[in-house]
């Protein structure tokens, strides 16, 4: 298990859109594709860690220049040991 100084979220809708994103963060900064969840009604979330100011601009690269619909986005910087969990059950999905 990694530690990251950040954690970012991008939510969209269809597998393809979150590939796209994923696309788009990994090119704009140095962050890392961490996991993907799915969710009803084909929401996708995607996870990307790294140094907060790496995570804070691949997010912003997305939500400032969205090449689909973006729903949600977050950056959580610092992430607990809960939140570090959490992601981890994702990845375990």
């Amino acid at each position: 298990m990694k530690k990251y100084g950040a954690y970012g979220l991008v939510e969209v809708k269809g597998e393809s859109n979150a590939v796209i994103v994923v696309d788009r963060m990994l090119k704009t900064a140095e962050v890392e594709y961490v996991t993907q969840d799915t969710k009803c009604g084909g929401h996708a979330l995607v996870f990307v860690g790294g140094s907060v100011s790496a995570v804070t601009a691949a997010v912003d690269e997305v939500k400032n220049n969205a090449p689909c619909k973006i729903e949600h986005t977050a950056v959580i910087s610092n992430p607990s040991q809960e939140m570090v969990d959490i992601v981890e059950m994702f990845k375990n999905r």
